[in-house]
Formats: C-alpha cells, sequence, structure tokens
C-alpha cells in the first residue's frame, strides 16, 4: 500500500502549510480512504486559523482527528468526503463522510466514517457537519407548526438550519442577515429574507448564528413575549455585551444555548451521534442546499484560500476543497430558476 499522504497543517497563527505524511498499516476494523472532498466550515475554522480558541476550551475545541495542538502547530478540520480503498468488504470502493481535517489520504476505524447515499453528491456530502448541527438544534429549539421564526445570520451554519426549517408545515420562516448579497441564498433555500433594520418582529422563536453582538442583540428585540432565542454562535475568546435591563425580564424572555458537541437531551436517549449523522446525509438529498456551497479551491492551494478567509477577504458560506486538479464533476453548475433549483430545459 502507498503510505504517502499530505495534509493542511496551521503552523502557527494566520500561516497555514502543507507537509508530507506518513500513513500506518491499516489494522483489522480499520479503512483506508482517499479524499474526494473536504469543505472549510468557515466560522470555527478560521477562528482556530487566527488562533482565536481560548485556552480554557483548547479540550472542548479538539476534533476527533485533531493532531497538534492549539495554537499550533495543529492540523483542523471535520468536513471530509472520500473513498475506501481499503477496509471491509462491505465498505471497499464506498464514498464516505467522516470527520477528518484537510488530508489527501488517511486512516480510521471504519466506525469513523458514514457512508454517502447515492442520492447524494460528494461535493454536497462535506456540508453533513453543518447539517448535523442544524438538526441537533432543531431538536434543542422544537419549533411547533405555523411558528413564526428568524434566523439571524445567513452564514453555513444558519443557511442549513434555515433550510430545514423551510420544510416545516405552516411556518413562517425568515432569513436575517447585513449583507443584502444573502437574499440569494435565502430564495434558493425557499424562504423569506431581510435586512436586520427590516426583520419581522413578534416571532417565537429566533436562531441566531451571525457571531456577532449587535446580531445577538437584535434576535432579542425580535421576539414575542415568552420567546426564545437559540444562541448556535461560537465567540471564541471575545466578549459579548447584552441589553438584558430593558425589556428582558418583564417579556419574559429566553436565551438557550446549544452545541452540536452532544445530542439534544430532547433526543439523546434515542438517537446516537451516527443516527444523527445518518439523518443528516439524507436531508442532503435536496439539491437546494448547493447554494451553501459558495467557494472552492484546489487543496495544494488551500494555506492561501484559509488565509483569505480568515482576513474576510473572501466571504464563502462552505468552501469546498478539491483534491484533484479538475473542477467538482458532481455540482450541477446549470443556471438557476428563481427557486434556485436548475431550470427545466429540454
Amino acid at each position: 500500500m502507498d503510505r504517502s499522504a499530505r495534509a493542511f497543517w496551521l503552523r502557527s497563527p494566520g500561516l497555514g502549510e502543507i507537509r508530507d505524511a506518513q500513513l500506518p498499516e491499516p489494522a483489522e476494523g480499520e479503512v483506508v480512504v482517499r479524499t474526494l472532498f473536504s469543505g472549510v466550515s468557515r466560522g470555527t475554522e478560521t477562528l482556530v486559523f487566527r488562533g482565536g480558541v481560548p485556552e480554557s476550551q483548547h479540550a472542548a475545541m479538539r476534533a476527533p482527528f485533531q493532531e497538534g495542538d492549539f495554537p499550533g502547530p495543529v492540523k483542523y478540520g471535520y468536513l471530509n468526503v472520500g473513498v475506501v480503498e481499503a477496509g471491509p468488504t462491505d465498505l471497499l470502493g464506498r464514498t464516505v463522510f467522516s470527520l477528518y481535517p484537510h488530508q489527501t489520504r488517511f486512516v480510521v476505524p471504519a466506525s469513523a466514517v458514514t457512508p454517502v447515499p447515492e442520492t447524494v453528491p460528494a461535493s454536497r456530502a462535506v456540508l453533513a457537519g453543518t447539517v448535523e448541527t442544524a438538526v441537533n438544534a432543531l431538536w434543542d429549539a422544537a419549533p411547533l407548526i405555523g411558528d413564526r421564526i428568524t434566523v439571524v445570520g445567513a452564514g453555513m451554519v444558519g443557511a442549513s438550519v434555515a433550510a430545514l426549517l423551510a420544510r416545516y408545515p405552516a411556518a413562517r420562516v425568515q432569513l436575517v442577515d447585513a449583507n443584502p448579497a444573502r437574499a440569494d441564498i435565502a430564495q434558493a433555500l425557499g424562504v423569506d429574507f431581510a435586512l436586520p433594520a427590516d426583520a419581522d418582529g413578534d416571532r417565537d422563536l429566533v436562531v441566531h448564528a451571525s457571531a456577532t453582538e449587535a446580531g445577538l442583540a437584535r434576535s432579542l428585540e425580535l421576539l414575542a413575549p415568552e420567546g426564545t432565542v437559540l444562541e448556535l454562535s461560537w465567540y471564541g475568546d471575545r466578549k459579548v455585551s447584552l441589553p438584558l435591563g430593558e425589556a428582558f425580564h418583564s417579556r419574559r424572555l429566553v436565551i438557550r444555548s446549544s452545541q452540536v458537541g452532544t445530542v439534544s437531551p430532547a433526543r439523546s436517549a434515542r438517537r446516537t451521534y451516527a443516527d444523527r449523522l445518518a439523518i443528516a446525509l439524507d436531508l442532503l438529498a435536496d439539491p437546494a442546499l448547493d447554494a451553501l456551497i459558495t467557494g472552492e479551491c484546489a487543496f495544494e492551494d488551500l494555506p492561501d484560500a484559509m488565509a483569505e478567509l480568515a482576513a474576510g477577504h473572501t466571504t464563502a458560506l462552505c468552501h469546498l476543497v478539491r483534491y484533484d486538479t479538475t473542477p467538482a464533476p458532481d455540482r450541477d453548475t446549470r443556471p438557476t430558476g428563481p427557486t434556485g433549483h436548475p431550470e427545466d430545459t429540454p
């Protein structure tokens, strides 16, 4: 077996590099995976790239197959789709998703990979980790039929939540972002869009995912009495100030956190991590979710691309990383209609 591989490392905050790696001989029950695509989870990974993980959170923020430690050198990432080159016969040749960093080939236990359904293109499957976060968030939020719901922050996580909420019966869903260009994302997902100043109020539930102090404050303003803000943002080492001395108590508002590191208590007695990930992969059969992949680069260009993302010069939601020299072959690049789906053509 060829044991050579290449991996993306953060050498020090703000400086990434590609390093050579040697794979171990796979043991019984392990698989060798050749990466097809990986994805940059922009919020978390750029925070790691900038060195913004607080020391108190170094252990909690470790990725499943991370090497090294924060702030660096560290090999970090968790959105990987590849094909099994060696391992158990039921997985051989299968396209699989795993929580592995950006690396050309790797060896992991077979239990660490999840087969991608045939209905889901490999490039779209990199979204599985983010859609899994959205699934967990909605288990925490427990929205009801007909609820008035706003998602503040049309980034990768917020847009994933909005995409799932668009399926809820009779729910009135609005996606809010300070960037007017994100209206195209909302249209593709089938939900309403508004700038923060124009957002609808009197909402039963607001899911906050902008990772900004202003976004969280605006989320509270949009709630109906006794409404809930579900906080999905992670602020790293930043401090957040909120106007809790205004109508917060008189209107009996609620701020609740949600985090994908544990299965929501609402489902933890009956669902495992594997169950949650399988649900996310099944949901990715919807081609509308291609709207969340808005940038891409070759693996060899990832150090420069990560620096551009961290500096805000590139504003991709999910940044797709290709592990060959050809454009992603299974993403639909036909012109899209008003819903974001490919136009019907003869």
